[in-house]
This record gives C-alpha cells, sequence and structure tokens, in this order.
C-alpha cells in the first residue's frame, strides 16, 4: 500500500519485499501471487469506501448531497494513487473488476437514496449525477487538468447544483 501511494503503480514482489523488510519467499507466503496481493491491496480500498456510508449530519436532500460530494471527494484525493493502479490491472484481475463493479453500484446507489423521487427515477439525471461524481471524473479533474482540489470541488458542485436545479 505504500508503495502505491508513493506513486509506483504496479509494485514488483521485489519491491513489497524491500519496503516490507522480508525475503522475496516472505511475500508469496502470505500471497499466492501478485495477483492476490493486489485482490487484497483492493479489498482494503474498498473497506474505505464503505467507511464514507457512515449516516449524514446534515439534513434535507440537498445538504446531505453536498455533504456526500465532501466525503467523496476527501476519498478520492486519498485513493486517488490506489485507484490509478487499480485501473492498470483491472483488466488482467477478476477480483480488482469485481470490486470495481461493487463500489460503482454501491456509490450510485448511496447517490439515487438521497435523490427525492422525480430525480432518483430520472435515468438520465441520475446518470448525469452518478457521472459527475465518479473516481473517473475527479481523476480527470485533478490529474489530467491540473486542477487543486478546491477548484476541482468546486467545479463538481457547480455541475451537480446545474443538474439538480434544472430538473
Amino acid at each position: 500500500m505504500a508503495l502505491v501511494e508513493a506513486g509506483a503503480i504496479t509494485p514488483s514482489a521485489e519491491e513489497v519485499a524491500n519496503k516490507a523488510e522480508v525475503g522475496l519467499r516472505s511475500v508469496f507466503r502470505h500471497f499466492k501471487d501478485m495477483e492476490s496481493l493486489y485482490a487484497e491491496m483492493a479489498m482494503r480500498v474498498v473497506g474505505s469506501f464503505e467507511q464514507s456510508l457512515a449516516p449524514f449530519q446534515a439534513s434535507g436532500w440537498r445538504a446531505q448531497i453536498n455533504e456526500a460530494i465532501d466525503r467523496r471527494i476527501a476519498l478520492y484525493d486519498r485513493l486517488l494513487p490506489f485507484k490509478r493502479a487499480a485501473d492498470v490491472h483491472r483488466h488482467e484481475s477478476p477480483a480488482i473488476q469485481a470490486n470495481h463493479v461493487a463500489t460503482q453500484k454501491l456509490l450510485r446507489y448511496r447517490l439515487q437514496s438521497l435523490l427525492p423521487e422525480q430525480l432518483g427515477d430520472d435515468g438520465m439525471t441520475l446518470d448525469a449525477l452518478d457521472l459527475m461524481l465518479s473516481f473517473e471524473v475527479w481523476q480527470r479533474l485533478r490529474v489530467d487538468q491540473s486542477l487543486d482540489t478546491e477548484a476541482a470541488r468546486v467545479m463538481v458542485k457547480a455541475l451537480v447544483a446545474r443538474l439538480i436545479d434544472k430538473n
């Protein structure tokens, strides 16, 4: 986890062993192969998403949407290196792919549960909100467009407000 957090998207078994200050054999005593090591990392990252599901402090659906955005942003910024690493391995890792699908469903369900019925039942609005609040959009804003956290937050909140207010 520390290697990925430091920017090593695909750490080798040797790098893992060196970081853990153990022999290479010890790594493979704990993990059958690199896939199982990546799968374990993915499970820990999924646990972070589940922690963001705590009850909201805000009352009213609009305030809860804003709180949800703030929670996601904090989570996304913290997990950005892990997301980038997972994306590299997802096509070859059934465990990482399954975690990705489950996380997407969980986040969408949570979003839909916050919305009033007329918005939550409107497929296009829900899809657009789900997209705007996705990790992929956050990564695009932070990495590809080089926005700092606050500028990206302002953009996401403004776009979500426009989608909500339009309906």
